[in-house]
């Protein structure tokens, strides 16, 4: 099986997430699931079909944690930095825009676009990995190939 980084800080909140998922989630959704019983005929008790959809929905996730935490490498993140590599955070400059935006360079698990957290597995990530500042980078957008240039790797 091939391991995914992660940063210790994604390995925590997955951790502690299926924890929640564990402990409070299940244990919560199994009395929904008795006390629809206890309504009667379940064939049209909508509490009991919409708790079992919910069960389902949790059972799959944790699943799907156990697996990831499994599967995952913790990479201990070192700077200073002169090549875009996991963990580092990098600004870029739109070469059509000017606009700066930046990075930082996370594994899958943790990917955040919201927050700045972009995938090494992206295509922009993949573009920027083993890049120094300065470099010129085409990345393979939907909206056709965008160019940036690494303005500083931290």
């Amino acid at each position: 099986m091939n391991t995914v980084p992660i940063t210790q800080q994604g390995l925590d909140a997955l951790k502690k997430e299926l924890d929640k998922l564990l402990k409070e989630e299940r244990p919560r959704i199994i009395r929904a699931i008795e006390e629809a019983r206890a309504h009667g005929d379940l064939s049209e008790n909508a509490e009991y079909h919409a708790a079992k959809e919910r069960q389902g929905f949790i059972e799959g996730r944790i699943a799907e944690l156990q697996i990831q935490i499994n599967s995952c490498q913790v990479e201990k993140i070192k700077g200073p930095y002169d090549r875009c590599v996991f963990g580092a955070t990098v600004t870029l400059e739109n070469s059509d825009t000017g606009e700066e935006k930046t990075y930082t360079l996370v594994g899958p698990f943790e990917s955040a676009p919201e927050q700045n957290r972009i995938s090494i597995a992206t295509p922009i990530g993949r573009a920027l990995l083993g890049r120094e500042a300065g470099d010129e980078v085409k990345v393979k957008a939907p909206k056709g190939i965008a160019e940036y240039v690494i303005v500083s790797i931290k």
